[in-house]
């Protein structure tokens, strides 16, 4: 089979042209299956991300009958993808919520997605292990809370998704236990991850380039990163390796079914209590899909809302919420960053924006005031993001932001994602305003605490000085930001304290299942989508063995 024939099979779209076309798998054409609405499959998933669409390609694989489903579009990148930082908002969820605290969110751009493969499809592929202590944070470290899953169980199923992504990532990683070579070779560096290597040299710390799910050579028929930048908004060459052009495509060869623009609404349950399938607006009706088990996979924010739209009689308080911990302890990472000028001519908006890291502040608890940790990266905000920042943050705008735009070429930047605290005032729940279907919108609210705040505080010491180690000028510090979802229906041991068990089952409906970012009991100092997509595999795995003992 050709290149093209191939890349038009991956890049053909269900549910927007009607009927739902064939595609290639590696015996040559296959039907794709669509289940009659009111045939029971054995599993409805809720989002097609980094949790849904991982579990749909392993559950289908497994011989299950599954339909996911997602409120957003599926878009085709080779041929719908722009490089336009406006246009390629379509990807983003920029449905209304109302948000408070004492640092309320700004949701939207870079913590959740709104189209088949979720928010990977603009995520920025950084694709990094959680350090293995952080599973046992409370017992070793000291905070949080410890998880329901062994560090060396994630560790294999890390390997299985690096592997399905392709990562692109050095030799050596410098910290942490010592792991097998990535599938390909790290990325060129740009002169932006170039100024963090010599600022983390100045500082006496460790640097590498940053394991990223890009491809830095063919694969199969996908093309090498070619370098355009506009990852955050989009690859439109098919070089990022994200759900959409991964997970999903295996998932529709297995015999899965996924359908777009298909709001899922409510959770419908049985008189026994179980879940008996979803209710879902699509095509401008409701539909409901019957489904002998349920998995949500909308992230931290759609989780704990679908979970609390869906309470009935006999749930008065939502699904899965006799704990009464559905949408509590909302996690983000602190975004925060360190910009200044140099005279070196970088052009960081060439290559991905994160190719350079240091994960020091990960790994060393000497020097704190602070628990947790963050790591640091290079950037390469494009021009109408920069320019945000500069109205934003600096409040320039006319003469002043043209002066400052001159300046773009020669900007460098160091950013944080660092580890937030969970606390149970950190919370999603249902406001009084209504959507376009006539649903309780999310109200979301979130406040630093003071463990937040000093490693923020730390954090921008640091980057500051690794500017000024490298001769930067013009220095200043960009003080809010936030990144990633998670918390808000954490897995645990005790059906008391946690939503779920550790295999993503909720303790008080056996066949509801929530897969995502929003089963973290705490949020690490990485980017959370490697660990999501482990999450999936080693649930889907669980599910395979339950149903081989009869335990489903």
């Amino acid at each position: 089979m050709s290149a093209e024939l191939y890349l038009e099979a991956l890049e053909t779209p269900r549910g927007r042209g009607g009927r739902a076309p064939d595609v290639f798998s590696p015996t040559g054409w296959v039907p794709m299956r669509e289940y009659p609405l009111d045939e029971p499959v054995d599993f409805a998933i809720v989002g097609t991300g980094a949790g849904g669409g991982t579990l749909a390609a392993k559950l289908a694989e497994a011989g299950f009958s599954v339909v996911a489903f997602d409120a957003g579009a599926w878009w085709r990148p080779l041929s719908e993808f722009a490089s336009d930082e406006e246009h390629q908002q379509k990807l983003f969820w920029t449905d209304e919520r109302v948000c408070s605290g004492d640092n309320p969110l700004v949701l939207g751009t870079n913590n959740s997605g709104k189209a088949v493969g979720g928010s990977t499809v603009h995520y920025a592929m950084v694709s990094l292990r959680f350090r293995p202590e952080w599973f046992r944070s409370r017992s070793l470290l000291g905070y949080g809370v410890d998880w329901p899953i062994d560090w060396q169980d994630m560790w294999h199923y890390y390997r299985e998704v690096e592997q399905e992504l392709g990562i692109s990532g050095p030799v050596r990683y410098p910290w942490g236990p010592k792991r097998p070579r990535y599938p390909y070779r790290q990325h060129e560096l740009n002169a932006s991850a170039l100024a963090l290597a010599r600022a983390c040299e100045a500082q006496g710390i460790d640097w590498t380039s940053t394991p990223l799910a890009t491809l830095s050579a063919p694969r199969e028929q996908a093309p090498p990163c070619v370098y355009r930048g506009f990852c955050v908004t989009g690859c439109s060459t098919n070089a990022k390796q994200s759900v959409l052009n991964t997970w999903l495509p295996r998932a529709l060869k297995a015999g899965a079914e996924v359908r777009d623009l298909a709001m899922v609404g409510r959770i419908e349950t049985a008189p026994d209590g179980l879940a008996s399938g979803v209710h879902y607006h699509r095509d401008g009706s409701w539909h409901f899909q019957r489904a002998r088990h349920v998995v949500v996979a909308g992230y931290a924010i759609e989780t704990p809302r679908l979970l609390l739209n869906s309470a009935c009689p006999r749930y008065p308080d939502g699904l899965a919420n006799s704990s009464g911990l559905v949408g509590k302890n909302l996690m983000v990472h602190s975004n925060q960053a360190a910009w200044g000028l140099v005279d070196d001519e970088i052009r960081w908006y060439k290559g991905p924006p994160s190719l350079a890291i240091s994960e020091h502040w990960n790994y060393c608890d000497d020097n704190k005031d602070f628990f947790g940790g963050y790591a640091f990266m290079s950037q390469g905000p494009l021009p109408a993001a920069w320019a945000e920042t500069q109205v934003g943050n600096r409040g320039l705008w006319g003469q002043a932001l043209v002066d400052e735009m001159e300046k773009y070429n020669h900007q460098v930047g160091l950013k944080i994602v660092g580890e937030t605290l969970p606390q149970e005032r950190n919370r999603v729940s249902l406001a009084d305003e209504r959507d376009a279907y006539g649903l309780p919108i999310a109200r979301v609210s979130y406040s630093f605490c003071d463990n937040d705040l000093r490693l923020i505080n730390h954090a921008m010491r640091f980057l500051r000085g690794g500017l000024e180690g490298i001769d930067a000028r013009e220095i200043w510090s960009e003080t809010e930001g936030t990144a990633h979802l998670m918390g808000t229906a954490r897995m645990g041991n005790d059906p008391r304290t946690s939503v779920v068990n550790a295999d993503c089952r909720s303790w008080d409906i056996r066949n509801l299942w929530i897969c995502d970012g929003s089963v973290f009991p705490t949020s690490g100092g990485v980017n959370p989508s490697l660990t999501i997509q482990a999450i999936a595999c080693r649930t889907a795995d669980r599910i395979g063995d339950m149903a081989r003992r009869g335990e489903l």
